[in-house]
């Protein structure tokens, strides 16, 4: 241990509680560990964060200084100065200092920010580990480093350049799309893929093709199934005869495609009941070797295909079970294993599955990426011995993600999987016996399952996919003659490229070199929030607003979109911590020079028209103009003269490829004959409707809010029809002034998540509109209590308290019973996002719960509408109910002081 730093009296700041939580346990009474809670500083966010005195400077709005070497303006966020607070204090009274922040870019520039803010004029030092465990601290106080200048410049490069691209390209955006569009360095790359990958899908001809299968079986009983390779010499199409991206058949394809009646004529034209010969039987002994360890990018691929979770859940997962000490860092690009992760796994081999299942030697991964980085191991159970995922104690997702990590770690080190694979080739002659017909079957058989028995990739339940992965033959050998039972055409249609998942985004996006697996899960988090994608099951279909904003982006920076270029980017951003490349040179040329992003937006921002960069152009015909407005996108329908027969909106969460003539006359014909009623409800006798507005589909009572719930057609109005029709600015002025709200509102209500507007029935409909409805009241207080459908799904309110509703309970059917008792269980999440620690027990005056909470600043105590911090937050789990109650009652008391809480 390093004694000239740790004195009597050490301080060590982390990012998160949970993780101050688990040093708790391994580091010395005498230590003070206390969680920054993130960044602490960052550029600006908004025009209310810049100080005042900087408020005319035009920098200032991007945050950086591009004049005067490209110096950031960072700023400290309203909920971090109590943050920073605390650290002053309580550095006051430590000896030293240990910034013990994560050991990546991000980490060491956390680190660096809070000397910058602190100041210390202790002694102080960088502490880094990979994994949260007894030794490794251990080692890590023993191994305690300067902060390391290298990375913390790489990553405010990185900043800065995320910066100049978003706020540079996104006001271009707004002014020639739509306002609230954005564009980001990597982010806008993602978006460009997926949205070419929805073009090869527009593209795609599907091509149909035939096939035979024949059951045939032996003396003996066995059975099994050939398919029609060849008739004579020629080849059999099958779907590797045609191109995937465009569906068609290969020109240098020499194949027979059968149809339907043709594979029937030669069905017709063999002896089904007849005989066929076994020709040639050919086997082959191959052997399967396991992959390595996770690292990120692999972790949120697998996550995604076994557990269904996005890149953004598997990373705050993981980042849970680092920060308790089941798993070690969980952002890094290294495959390798250390010595004694390896000892552990090979330990755990032969404990779980005996010694015939060991690999002869230790194997040991080498990382393909040459800018491999971060982490110095892959991510693997922590500790010199592996925790059995049941031992654990963890549940759910966190026991999931925990035990692929567990099972890959040891599939690792264990042997080979060999495998046998047998094909057969049978010749049936036509009844004219001039033409052979030659089928061929295969078959696998796993000979010695090795590293198959701890995982499997793409599988849940590893022995599930042993037998679902052999294929076994009957026992058969040249010469040997079968009876041909059945005959059977197959039919089959080449498929359209399919959509990126996640798990196959960040595959592609890892093999390009774009961004860095350690950003992919917030990418992914981005594009979606931002409404560029949105998910059709597990795929990542692009929106019409993606199809405008790429096709720009692509049209006047190509460049920038260019995936060998962002790539190119992340190789300087890495030389740049390597140390071997200087930062503001580089800056300067990509921001300020000749061919710099300055120049090619001031270039754009003349050059481009609006109107243009507006319609989107899907590479089909479907007889409408798609243009994006204000409120998202609509369509426009004209005919020969160019005269407008209708014009509306389209549904916000249309899939472009699926686009069709018949869904495009329905939208037209809603339109100009406006929506159908479902009836009429009983309540009000007022008509019923299922409308699609831009939140999505929901039912209305009554039609005077029309032209307000297709917010498009007013858009239509204002914007397209001046624009086009007349150009002056008055008129388009007077058209707005024909879009108002009208005095009397209409009920509306969202339909549920996961129903369609086909689904709504009348009586559905008259469910939807009586909501929110009251269930009763509550027996100990007789206030009422309610069910309703808000934003967020299904919901039961009690004097201003939200609670969700889950399945298998229902909104309509829940009653006043089952209310209660979910309004009884303590709430695990309140409206600011605080989690709930553990409930301390009844005020017994007003009868509340008085509970322990987890906030931003730290823990504190709550009676739902009173709150008080704690005067010893290293001691929260020890309060006790009386003590709770004081600090309550004097917040109480002292009303000046609940106000300045509420301002901060």
């Amino acid at each position: 241990m390093t004694t000239s730093l740790l004195k009597q009296r050490p301080l060590v700041i982390v990012e998160s509680p949970t993780k101050a939580k688990t040093l708790k346990k391994l580091l010395p009474h005498n230590f003070t560990i206390v969680a920054c809670n993130g960044h602490v500083r960052d550029l600006p966010q908004s025009s209310a964060d810049i100080p005042d005195t900087l408020k005319k400077e035009a920098w200032a709005k991007i945050g950086v200084d591009t004049a005067h070497d490209f110096k950031p303006l960072y700023i400290v966020p309203k909920t971090k100065t109590k943050v920073i607070a605390e650290l002053k204090k309580l550095i006051k009274e430590a000896d030293s200092l240990l910034l013990a922040t994560d050991e990546d870019r991000e980490g060491e520039s956390i680190s660096w920010h809070l000397l910058e803010l602190l100041k210390p004029k202790i002694p102080y030092a960088r502490m880094v580990f990979h994994e949260i465990t007894e030794s490794a601290i251990k080692r890590a106080l023993d191994q305690v480093r300067t902060l390391d200048e290298k990375l913390v410049r790489a990553q405010e490069t990185r900043r800065i350049l995320d910066r100049l691209v978003g706020y540079t390209l996104s006001p271009l955006l707004w002014n020639k799309i739509a306002f609230g569009l954005s564009a980001g360095r990597v982010q806008s790359v993602a978006v460009k893929l997926i949205v070419q990958r929805e073009r090869e899908r527009i593209a795609f001809v599907s091509a149909g093709y035939a096939g035979i299968e024949a059951n045939l079986a032996v003396d003996n009983g066995a059975r099994c199934v050939a398919k029609l390779v060849k008739i004579g010499d020629k080849k059999i199409a099958t779907g590797k005869d045609f191109d995937e991206t465009t569906g068609l058949l290969l020109p240098q394809s020499q194949v027979l495609v059968l149809d339907q009646k043709k594979a029937q004529e030669i069905i017709n034209s063999l002896h089904p009941g007849s005989s066929c010969q076994l020709e040639e039987r050919e086997e082959k002994a191959f052997k399967r070797t396991p992959a390595p360890p996770f690292i990120t990018s692999t972790l949120q691929q697998e996550a995604n295909r076994k557990l269904g979770l996005s890149s953004r859940d598997t990373m705050r997962i993981a980042q849970g079970l680092y920060e308790k000490g089941f798993i070690t860092y969980m952002r890094t690009d290294s495959v390798a294993l250390s010595q004694e992760a390896i000892h552990a796994a090979r330990q755990a081999i032969v404990q779980r599955y005996g010694d015939a299942y060991l690999s002869a030697t230790p194997r040991q991964y080498a990382s393909k990426s040459k800018n491999a980085q971060e982490a110095h191991e892959a991510i693997r159970p922590s500790g010199t011995s592996f925790k059995s995922p049941q031992d654990t104690g963890l549940l759910g997702l966190e026991l999931a993600l925990y035990e692929i990590i567990y099972r890959r770690t040891m599939a690792s080190q264990m042997r080979e999987s060999e495998q046998k694979k047998t094909t057969l080739l049978f010749k049936i002659e036509s009844r004219n016996n001039q033409t052979p017909h030659w089928f061929q079957a295969s078959g696998l058989v796993i000979v010695f399952p090795g590293f198959l028995r701890a995982y499997v990739e793409d599988y849940d339940d590893p022995q599930k996919a042993l037998e679902e992965k052999e294929t076994i033959l009957p026992d058969l050998q040249p010469k040997q003659h079968l009876t041909v039972q059945t005959m059977d055409p197959t039919k089959h249609e080449t498929k359209p490229p399919a959509r990126y998942t996640e798990a196959s985004l960040v595959q592609k996006m890892e093999k390009e070199g774009i961004g860095r697996p350690s950003t992919y899960a917030t990418i992914m988090g981005t594009i979606m929030d931002r409404g560029y994608v949105h998910k059709v099951g597990p795929a990542l279909a692009p929106t019409l607003t993606a199809f405008a904003v790429s096709d720009l982006l692509a049209g006047y920076f190509p460049t920038l979109v260019d995936t060998h270029f962002t790539a190119t980017m992340e190789e300087s951003l890495d030389e740049i911590a390597e140390g071997t490349r200087a930062y503001l040179p580089y800056l300067k040329e990509f921001y300020l020079g000749t061919d710099g992003l300055l120049t090619h937006v001031e270039e754009a921002q003349e050059k481009i028209d609006g109107q243009a960069a507006k319609t989107i152009h899907l590479g089909k015909s479907l007889g409408i103009d798609i243009k994006i407005g204000k409120f998202g996108p609509y369509f426009i329908k004209k005919n020969e003269s160019g005269e407008i027969l209708a014009r509306g909106s389209l549904p916000p969460q249309v899939v472009p490829a699926d686009l069709n003539e018949s869904m495009i006359d329905a939208l037209v014909q809603s339109s100009q004959e406006g929506p159908v009623s479902l009836g009429r409800d009983p309540d009000t006798q007022e008509d019923i409707y299922v409308l699609t507005g831009r939140y999505g589909p929901y039912v209305q009572r009554g039609l005077a809010q029309l032209v307000e719930d297709t917010p498009v057609l007013a858009e239509s109005l204002t914007e397209e029809s001046v624009s086009e029709e007349t150009g002056k600015k008055t008129k388009a002025k007077k058209a707005k002034k024909t879009v108002k709200k009208p005095k009397n509102k209409v009920k509306q209500v969202s339909l549920p998540k996961g129903m369609t507007p086909e689904q709504v029935t009348l009586e559905i409909a008259v469910q939807l509109l009586r909501l929110p409805r009251t269930l009763g009241v509550h027996p100990d207080t007789q206030q009422e209590i309610k069910v309703g459908i808000g934003r967020f799904g299904p919901y039961i309110v009690y004097q201003n308290e939200f609670r969700s509703i889950k399945k298998p309970d229902d909104v309509f059917s829940i009653d006043l019973s089952r209310a209660v008792e979910i309004l009884s269980q303590p709430k695990a999440v309140s409206k600011r996002g605080q989690r709930v620690i553990k409930t301390l027990g009844k005020d017994p005056q007003t009868q509340q719960d008085i509970h322990l909470m987890q906030g931003k600043f730290g823990p504190y105590v709550s009676d739902g509408k009173n709150h008080a911090s704690l005067k010893d937050p290293q001691h929260a789990e020890n309060i006790a109910l009386d003590d709770a109650l004081a600090l309550l009652n004097a917040k109480i008391k002292n009303p000046a002081k609940k106000k300045r809480q509420r301002r901060l």
